[in-house]
């Protein structure tokens, strides 16, 4: 998208703000003035860049395209969940993942998602828009701004279908690297799928950042094209066979691996014989599988598996040869799977005072 002198500053390189300051008949150095005010100080207001002119603080030419935090869940293991408002009043919902040596964002890429998977509660509200460059740049600020610490890692495993918003997508991940000094193979895109998509992120990838070294992320959730049909409705429009074929096609592209990504849902699609035929579906891949145990959400009954049903499961792909991981569940007492926070406080009912709501953030977040 083109940029307009009233488009927001956020997601703008140095060189860019230095022409638009000098589009304002400013001299170019307020714009690298703007770039470190941005990103390494996170400014939100511009009556707060003091080194700025009075008369340009006080009646700004551009908005810096920061949201609002409107709410804050924090879960005892310290997971964090912001529910941000986007200037036209619509809100989403970010992600900080702390452990003692790194901090990961869960970014949303739309506002809402039409993709309607049955586990995932912000499907369920159906899609209201992409997001732009500054609403994804501005979730990992306001993280690391709630958190008070640099964030290491970026998922884009939030709201929304990533590859339905492909320019917006690589236009974050390309600033996050530029401006916010991020190492782009600290960052995985996560899809469903979408059709013919999976080439195009690969070569407007090259096209964008010069070469591909962010982690793809593509959500299975199923080993047969029936279950997967019936937990993500998209599917029936994407054999799985053509999934698989378009992976294949992204790995000759770019010759980056691809993970693949497993929800296991209690008694569903934990079965050892399950885990057989998946393992036979990701052969030949430089590939990894990420079991992701269940986060209930209300509106569905699925279950959240066993510990002996996941370690079983996993057992069944190592012993043939798969490449392995179970990610440790973070967050549950803090409305941490994806659109449950934002349902929840959109949803009729008293309204939430963020200030005495279970989930609130103390004076200072631990890391």
């Amino acid at each position: 998208m083109a940029l307009t002198q009233d488009h927001p500053l956020l997601g703008r390189s140095e060189v860019e703000l230095e022409q638009w300051a000098t589009a304002q008949g400013l001299p170019a150095f307020r714009g690298r003035q703007l770039h470190g005010w941005l990103y390494e100080r996170g400014v939100r207001d511009w009556r707060d860049i003091t080194v700025m002119p009075v008369p340009l603080r006080e009646s700004p030419p551009a908005p810096l395209g920061r949201s609002r935090v409107v709410h804050r869940s924090l879960a005892r293991d310290g997971t964090l969940k912001l529910l941000l408002e986007l200037a036209d009043g619509l809100t989403i919902e970010t992600v900080g993942i702390p452990t003692q040596d790194r901090l990961t964002v869960c970014v949303s890429s739309q506002v809402g998602c039409p993709m309607g998977c049955r586990f995932c509660a912000t499907g369920k509200g159906g899609l209201q828009r992409s997001l732009a460059v500054h609403e994804i740049v501005d979730q990992v600020l306001s993280v690391r701004e709630a958190m008070e610490r640099r964030p290491s890692h970026v998922v884009f495993m939030g709201m929304g279908e990533p590859l339905l918003n492909i320019a917006a997508v690589l236009g974050a991940v390309d600033c996050l690297g530029r401006d916010l000094g991020m190492a782009h193979r600290q960052i995985t895109l996560s899809t469903v799928g979408v059709p013919s998509t999976l080439p195009q992120l690969a070569e407007q990838a090259l096209a964008r950042l010069g070469r591909c070294q962010f982690t793809l992320a593509v959500s299975l959730h199923a080993p047969d094209q029936g279950l997967r049909e019936q937990l993500i409705p998209s599917a029936r429009s994407y054999p799985y066979e053509q999934l698989l074929d378009d992976c294949r096609h992204y790995v000759a592209i770019t010759g980056r691996r691809v993970s693949f990504e497993y929800i296991l849902l209690g008694e569903l699609n934990d079965h050892p014989a399950q885990a057989l035929a998946l393992a036979d579906r990701v052969s030949g891949f430089q590939s990894h599988v990420n079991l992701i145990p269940y986060n209930p959400i209300a509106e569905e009954a699925f279950r959240r598996p066993t510990p002996t049903r996941v370690e079983r499961f996993a057992a069944t792909l190592r012993s043939r040869g798969v490449a392995v991981s179970v990610r440790a569940s973070r967050g549950i007492d803090g409305d941490a799977a994806c659109g449950q926070l934002r349902r929840r406080l959109l949803a009729p009912g008293p309204e939430i005072d963020p200030e005495t709501d279970r989930g609130q953030l103390p004076s200072r977040a631990t890391s």
